[in-house]
């Protein structure tokens, strides 16, 4: 499939699901009305009932020094100018008793997507979201356990995560400004609770919207096309850092942090797609990870990666 596709259908108003891996270089186009045959379910629900079910997750600890070496390359890369933000992340095996689809009938998220038998994702984070001539996204950027003390005022405080934040409101923005007019940050920073597992966690975000033309159904494939990597799970400079991100981290994203999106005949939603479990051979890994900025902490970012690992 190309993004040429998604221009033809959406320019013919007929619904359809389109799912990108990480580079946009692989392209899944399902019309709707096709899904069940292609053993392909999603759920986009912002307004979830949370149900409660066992933390059924047990990991495999990665090692930290293997992680503290990639951690260290990152540093030093931003060190060098080639990179200011950098989303460094890896594979943990995990070891459940559940299938893909009973993992995904479980999880509770806004964006639920399961691929046959091959990976499913459950996330909290919106791609971007077209609604009439609007265009909008909303980087998540900032995690931390409710069980902290003084949590919120804690990560909202804190100078690493403001300029994590900061960096990543400043790349969408100029992502959207490609493909849209009257670019604006409508809303800063703001905090929502998710179910993570055995926990909650509050993680931050921002919204940031933008004009498009009237007939941008036209041009749909050309939108996604120009926004893609996704900048929040990527990083700044986004060319360079994709190709740091290649060689540092030393395995293939696949569809891990690529999106999914719907388009309903009028409006396009979409998911960027973290809090991903994949299934290899015999053995089911789950793929996350977190920002890295110079004033990063290792022993913290390590935490975050282990802490994203959890069916919610």
């Amino acid at each position: 499939m190309s993004f040429d596709t998604i221009n033809s259908l959406a320019r013919k108003k007929k619904p359809f699901l389109v799912i990108s891996d990480f580079k946009a270089e692989k392209l899944e186009v399902f019309a709707l009305s096709e899904l069940d045959k292609h053993d392909i379910e999603f759920t986009i629900n912002e307004s979830y009932e949370y149900v409660s079910h066992p933390h059924t997750l047990n990991t495999v600890t990665i090692n930290f020094d293997a992680y503290k070496k990639k951690f260290d390359k990152v540093i030093e890369k931003i060190k060098s100018g080639e990179t200011y933000l950098l989303n460094l992340t890896q594979e943990t095996p995990i070891q459940t008793q559940l299938s893909l689809k009973e993992m995904y009938s479980l999880a509770n998220a806004h964006y639920k997507l399961r691929y046959k038998d091959e990976f499913i994702c459950f996330s909290p984070e919106k791609f971007v979201q077209i609604k009439g001539n609007t265009i909008s996204t909303f980087p998540m950027k900032g995690t931390i356990d409710v069980s902290v003390v003084n949590a919120q005022e804690k990560i909202l405080a804190d100078k690493k995560e403001m300029a994590e934040h900061i960096m990543i409101v400043d790349l969408l923005r100029n992502d959207l400004s490609i493909v849209s007019n009257a670019v604006k940050v409508d809303k800063f920073r703001y905090v929502t609770k998710i179910g993570a597992g055995a926990k909650d966690l509050l993680q931050v975000s921002s919204k940031i919207s933008g004009t498009l033309q009237k007939d941008w159904h036209n041009n749909l494939g050309d939108i996604l096309k120009s926004l893609l990597p996704a900048g929040s799970i990527s990083g700044t400079p986004k060319k360079s850092t994709l190709a740091i991100i290649e060689d540092i981290e030393a395995y293939k994203r696949g569809f891990f942090s690529g999106i999914f999106g719907v388009f309903d005949g009028e409006n396009f939603d979409s998911g960027v797609m973290i809090r991903f479990i994949e299934k290899q051979k015999n053995q089911y890994v789950y793929k996350s990870g977190g920002g890295i900025t110079l004033d990063s902490d290792v022993h913290l970012e390590y935490q975050e990666l282990q802490d994203k690992i959890y069916l919610p």
